[in-house]
């Protein structure tokens, strides 16, 4: 997947200029998003703050690790019933 070009704190900054007044489409227009992008953003990281923003990015993280760490566990586990269901 693409990195974003803006991060968490920039993507709330655009989100309260939204928020302030400013037409969506203007908005986007400024930054050069499309409309998808900015409620997508929208629907993430609306009504946070940028220290919300940054502890659910390290928890995302986190998740991504125990995920890749779960896999890995089970598929070590799954080898080894394979080898010990083989007669010798």
């Amino acid at each position: 997947m693409k990195a974003s070009r803006f991060n968490e704190e920039q993507i709330i900054g655009i989100l309260r200029e939204q928020e302030a007044g400013t037409a969506t489409a203007a908005v986007c227009r400024k930054h050069g998003i499309s409309s998808a992008t900015f409620y997508k953003w929208k629907a993430k990281y609306g009504g946070l703050d940028v220290s919300d923003a940054r502890r659910l990015k390290a928890l995302e993280d986190e998740n991504r690790r125990l995920k890749k760490l779960l896999a890995e566990a089970m598929l070590d586990n799954a080898m080894l019933k394979d080898v010990a269901s083989k007669k010798w």
